[in-house]
């Protein structure tokens, strides 16, 4: 069973992956729009397409790079369908950040404290 994918000449000029905007509409192989781009994801010392940070309904959502069919100017087509866009991981990297917001906060602020300390002696 093959499936297909249908691009609309709406989505203009395929582009690379390097100028993608921020907000760029996201839709999956069954046509519905999925969310939009939060941030593309790339290895940076290799030059190569990791994949696509989406704002989705359900918080933000990754889609890995061969699971993207098109970039296109005002748009970006999917290989999958929605309700694979709803089973996606949230990215990595997200929450760990927010964990570790407060800690390194804390940290920098008790090295800068220790720092005056030292100077002051």
């Amino acid at each position: 069973m093959a499936s297909f994918l249908v691009v609309s000449d709406d989505d203009g000029h395929a582009i690379s992956y390097k100028v993608l905007r921020r907000g760029t509409p996201v839709f999956s192989t069954d046509g519905i729009q999925v969310g939009t781009v939060r941030r593309v994801q790339e290895n940076v010392r290799e030059n190569i397409f990791d994949g696509i940070v989406l704002d989705t309904r359900e918080g933000k959502r990754f889609v890995d790079a061969p699971e993207v069919a098109r970039v296109a100017e005002r748009a970006v087509r999917l290989t999958i369908s929605a309700d694979d866009v709803r089973e996606l991981p949230v990215p990595a990297g997200m929450m760990r950040r927010v964990e570790q917001a407060k800690t390194v906060r804390r940290a920098k602020r008790a090295g800068r404290n220790l720092r005056e300390r030292w100077d002051r002696r």
